[in-house]
């Protein structure tokens, strides 16, 4: 047995050599742009209101005893909410010889070019879908409806290294 593998098949990485994922491992790396600007607006007018609203809430007397906990709570929860949106700029698609990494919300996962059998983009969906065997799919969150032309090449581009590292039939 392989000294430097553990019994379990896996080899041991340190953490700062899983970390050290760079760009140069992946032939194409696409985020969402319109998104982008979406949430930057969303962020502004919830602070924006969250805050004014905080300041603003003690103005008139209204029977109830509102301290400066109370004006800081309020803003707090609009920050809150800003952290929530910015969830949305996370997604991502990678594609490389390794397989095709999407990162939705919060996690990313990668998958093996073995199992994927393309990417789809159904009628009046938001978003594309990576399309497994048995009728299985996942979302794919960063190639959206919204940008357009952006997208269209992320597709183009995405069939390109799929027919160049992918399987050649279903039935492989």
């Amino acid at each position: 047995m392989n000294p430097e593998q553990p019994e379990s098949g896996r080899s041991e990485t340190a953490p700062a050599e899983r970390a050290a994922d760079t760009a140069a491992e992946w032939d194409m790396v696409y985020r969402p742009k319109a998104i982008m600007r979406l949430v930057a607006i969303a962020i502004a007018v919830v602070l924006a209101i969250h805050v004014t609203f905080g300041l603003l809430l003690s103005v008139s007397y209204t029977g109830v005893k509102i301290g400066w906990g109370d004006k800081f709570a309020l803003i707090g929860i609009g920050l809150v909410i800003c952290g929530a949106l910015l969830l949305f700029t996370r997604s991502r698609l990678r594609v490389g010889p390794r397989g095709v990494g999407v990162r939705n919300l919060v996690s990313e996962r990668l998958y093996e070019w073995d199992a994927v059998r393309g990417l789809a983009y159904p009628d009046k969906a938001q978003w594309g879908r990576l399309e497994f065997d048995y009728d299985e799919h996942i979302p794919v969150m960063a190639v959206q409806a919204r940008d357009g032309g952006d997208a269209v090449e992320a597709m183009r581009e995405f069939r390109a290294l799929h027919a160049k590292y992918g399987r050649t039939s279903p039935s492989d």
